[in-house]
């Protein structure tokens, strides 16, 4: 009997080093799951309420009414046209990097696709989904640099335009429109938002060596970073931003892209109001639009669920919309902008792995 015992405990399989000298990735591993079933149960509990409770607010009868009298064109136009404002999120993500390193347009829309979808999983998944994103761009053939550079000058510009468009609008409503409080936090959020990206840049481009010193000390505290890879980085990555912003033609295509994915998206969703019987006024369908899109920058909820729904139909309502109206087409469009891509990343994904991601392996990491 001893014999016996003390083969079998011979045979127990003994712990890893490994485990033991990277407990932090082994704690990561394990949150993981707990915040994808978190994140997923929040958006089930979202899902039931918007898709659950709001139509329950447009009454029964009048609902039953909305979606027997919806015109399938416009609903098909609608799709039409949130596809439009993807292609040109990509044709904005292929001007934003060095020519010599673009990948094809249909790839840039398939990773921009699968980062869309992953970001509409979990609270938070817009950094998940960035991560992801540069992983794939450097997959694909891009360096690590150029992927990084594109994102931040995509992400900051994209919102600066967002917030410039949304001012524009709030100007020339004011003199029909009277402003509420919504309109002021959301102006007031956009403007810390457009004046910390401006302060990004005048650090990275005027004050490249405070920042560098700065920069240098925190990299010194963090393992595995080394600050000299740290300040090759950002004497990179400003000579580009000094080489981009002095080419006029390029930033003005830029620009024009990140205008018409904004404008596509938002003209989606006055064409699904539409589909139900309303036509929105203009400048009142892109101020809460843009509300919403600001304010949905907070990231509370994956892909600002519940936040955009939120804001857009009191501002659709306070614009002129019947309300049933205002709900039914929100929900249509946010059908297509949010629950579509979520399916349809899964595929694009694939088709990457199949395709681009295999035949071109990372060429480099990040210092």
């Amino acid at each position: 009997m001893t014999l016996g015992r003390l083969r079998r405990s011979r045979r127990r399989p003994t712990p890893s080093a490994g485990s033991d000298a990277h407990p932090v990735a082994a704690g990561t591993r394990r949150r993981a799951p707990l915040l994808l079933r978190r994140g997923l149960g929040l958006v089930a509990v979202l899902l039931i309420l918007e898709y659950g409770v709001l139509p329950q607010i447009a009454g029964a009868r009048h609902a039953l009414t909305l979606l027997k009298g919806v015109d399938p064109i416009l609903l098909g136009v609608g799709l039409l046209l949130e596809a439009g404002a993807l292609l040109a999120y990509s044709l904005l993500t292929r001007e934003v990097l060095p020519a010599a390193s673009r990948p094809p347009v249909r790839t840039l829309l398939r990773i921009d696709i699968t980062s869309l979808g992953v970001s509409h999983l979990m609270p938070g998944g817009t950094a998940v989904a960035a991560a992801m994103r540069l992983r794939m761009l450097t997959g694909c053939g891009v360096r690590p640099t150029d992927a990084l550079f594109s994102a931040t000058v995509q992400g900051a510009g994209s919102a600066v335009v967002l917030n410039v468009m949304l001012w524009m609008a709030l100007a020339v409503s004011i003199p029909t429109h009277h402003g509420n409080i919504l309109s002021v936090i959301a102006v007031s959020l956009g403007l810390a938002l457009c004046t910390a990206a401006a302060l990004v840049v005048l650090a990275v481009t005027r004050g490249q060596r405070p920042l560098i010193r700065v920069l240098r000390a925190v990299a010194a505290w963090i393992p595995g970073v080394r600050p000299d890879a740290v300040e090759d980085e950002i004497r990179t990555i400003t000579g580009r931003m000094r080489a981009f912003g002095a080419d006029r033609c390029r930033l003005a295509r830029a620009t024009s892209w990140a205008a018409a994915n904004w404008l596509l998206d938002a003209a989606s969703l006055g064409v699904f109001v539409a589909a139900f019987g309303h036509l929105v006024d203009i400048v009142g369908l892109f101020i809460g639009y843009g509300l919403a899109n600001v304010l949905a920058v907070v990231p509370v909820t994956p892909g600002g669920l519940g936040i955009i729904e939120g804001v857009l139909v009191p501002s659709l309502v306070a614009f002129g919309s019947p309300r049933g109206v205002a709900i039914f087409g929100v929900i249509s469009w946010r059908l297509v902008n949010f629950w579509l891509p979520i399916p349809v990343s899964a595929m694009t994904y694939l088709s990457l792995r199949a395709g681009p991601l295999q035949h071109h392996p990372t060429r480099e990491r990040l210092g």
